[in-house]
């Protein structure tokens, strides 16, 4: 082990703080550690807002589901996908594609990784706010995120008033494959895992329960999941198209005596078909 390694071991959710804030140099460091997250064709397809007024704070708080340590950790940062600033840089840039919102996305979490990492380094805790996508229109609006840009999730930083303990995660054999997917679940295993998460939930300093893990994934994916975001994410310029030119060029009928191809277009969520289009797209 090095004390990297041991760093990412220790790994913990902070949800109470201290009332002494982070330092200026402190958060420089935070923030060119997240800037210096790799990026996905170096498109640098992000932004963070960091949320200062203590007003606005507290209305995050609410809309992320009445999480009060959005309103009292030291610094709150939202993580945001941004295509606002390619789009003035090039304004005929072809944006809305589903796997630009993948790039913005994954590329966020990288950089809030290396920024929660480098926090902890630092001796100051964390813990990411999902529920920033509860209320993604209003949040938007809140912090005026314009077109293209769309808030992913918060960041609270603070010196840590609280250690909890640590959850275990899976298993390795039921994460880490070699060469192939398995094609059955190690119910075996996976039944330890929940027994271990069982005692953990009922001997944990706070809010015991009694749940294992597979009742908690029943819990969480028996149910809707945010049904609002497509037509939220379509109404920033997100997730609006998956095809292009090149692709529907390639899915033309062999036998096609001409370059007709049907034509789908989608318009505030609704998707049109239309049986022909005189050009390609």
């Amino acid at each position: 082990m090095n004390p990297t390694i041991d760093l990412i071991l220790s790994h913990r959710s902070i949800r109470q703080f201290t009332p002494e804030p982070i330092s200026a140099s402190q958060l420089d460091q935070i923030l060119s550690a997240a800037q210096s997250a790799s990026s996905s064709s170096f498109l640098q397809a992000n932004s963070i807002i960091r949320v200062t007024d203590k007003g606005l704070r507290a209305t995050l708080a609410e809309l992320a589901g009445h999480q009060a340590y959005v309103a009292e950790a030291a610094e709150f940062l939202l993580f945001c996908a941004d295509y606002q600033r390619h789009s003035q840089i090039v304004p005929e840039a072809q944006t809305g594609f589903v796997e630009q919102l993948m790039i913005g996305a994954i590329d966020g979490a990288l950089m809030a990784q290396n920024a929660l990492l480098s926090a902890q380094s630092l001796g100051l805790g964390g813990v990411y706010i999902g529920g920033i996508r509860n209320n993604p229109a209003a949040v938007s609006e809140l912090l005026g995120l314009p077109h293209q840009v769309i808030p992913l999730f918060g960041l609270c930083l603070g010196h840590p008033a609280q250690q909890p303990e640590q959850k275990p995660r899976l298993p390795r054999a039921l994460v880490v494959h070699e060469n192939r997917y398995p094609e059955t679940l190690d119910r075996a295993l996976l039944a330890q895992y929940d027994s271990q998460i069982h005692d953990y939930y009922l001997a944990r300093s706070s809010n015991n329960k009694v749940q294992t893990w597979s009742g908690q994934i029943k819990a969480i994916l028996g149910k809707e999941a945010r049904p609002f975001m497509l037509g939220f994410l379509q109404s920033k310029g997100f997730c609006l198209k998956s095809w292009g030119r090149r692709a529907l060029w390639s899915m033309r009928p062999r036998s096609s005596p001409s370059p007709r191809l049907p034509c789908v277009v989608v318009r505030q969520g609704a998707i049109w078909a239309l049986p022909y289009a005189g050009k390609l797209l």
